[in-house]
Order: structure tokens, then C-alpha cells, then sequence
């Protein structure tokens, strides 16, 4: 079954001195301030498109490699992953890396290190960033 999430953003003013907040609508836990100094140089408490972005990139990866995993088998004690998303203004969004550590009893650092490009491959927010031209994984057993 499909399902749609749904955000919305009012926007007051031009891009560099303007400023708006984006309301995560679907689950109503939120609205968040964003402006162009949060994306292009500090976040002073404003997040970003960006930051947005890395928020799901994270646990959708996440969820794909506890998914992938489970299917071979493999009981998940944990999986903490965090993504930087780069943006360089003028060009855009030029880079991810996700970077993840993960405990899994009875994984061989082999099977791991598959598993881990396999979720970042089939990830569907990994797939909906095709267009970045660099995604790079760092996966750690511990």
C-alpha cells in the first residue's frame, strides 16, 4: 500500500534575508524555522533544507540495513547512523556520507560491509538522491 507524508513551508521575503518554517504536516510534530543563513553558513537553532535531508537519509538507511540484515538472518542490537549532507551555494547539494556503527552478534566484518553497501544502494532516499554525485559510506562493526 502507498503511502504519502506530506510538509509544507510559508516563505516570507527574497532568499538571503527572507525567512519561513517548514511544518512536518503528516505526523503534526512540528514546524521548524529555515532561512539561508541556517543553509549557508551557521544554523544558529534554524535548520535547512539540508539538514532535512540528512534526517532522512539517516533512518531510512537505517531501516533498510536492519531490513536487509534481518532478512539474511541477522538480530540488529543496535545501528546508529548519522549523515552529512554538504551544500555548496551556486552548485547545491555536492555530497553525502553516511557513517554508520553497528552491533550485530554472529556478523562476519565481510557479510557486514555487503549488507552496508546493500542498504545504501536499495535505500529508497538513497535511490531519490541519484543526482548526487558522491555518497560515500563509512560502516563500522563494534
Amino acid at each position: 500500500m502507498a503511502t504519502t507524508r506530506t510538509a509544507q513551508t510559508h516563505w516570507e521575503g527574497n532568499l538571503l534575508e527572507g525567512k519561513g518554517s517548514v511544518a512536518l504536516s503528516s505526523s503534526n510534530v512540528g514546524a521548524f524555522d529555515v532561512n539561508w543563513p541556517a543553509r549557508a553558513e551557521q544554523p544558529n537553532g534554524v535548520t535547512s533544507p539540508e539538514e532535512l535531508i540528512a534526517a532522512a537519509h539517516s533512518s531510512c538507511y537505517s531501516m533498510a540495513f536492519s531490513h536487509g540484515l534481518a532478512g539474511k538472518g541477522y538480530t540488529v542490537a543496535a545501528l546508529d547512523t548519522k549523515a552529512d549532507v554538504t551544500f555548496q551555494p551556486g552548485e547545491g547539494i555536492t555530497g553525502i556520507v553516511l557513517t554508520v556503527k553497528a552491533s550485530v552478534p554472529g556478523l562476519s566484518e565481510e557479510d557486514f560491509q555487503a549488507a552496508a553497501e546493500d542498504a545504501k544502494k536499495n535505500c529508497p532516499v538513497s535511490q531519490a538522491l541519484a543526482g548526487v554525485k558522491n555518497i560515500t559510506l563509512n560502516a563500522e562493526l563494534v
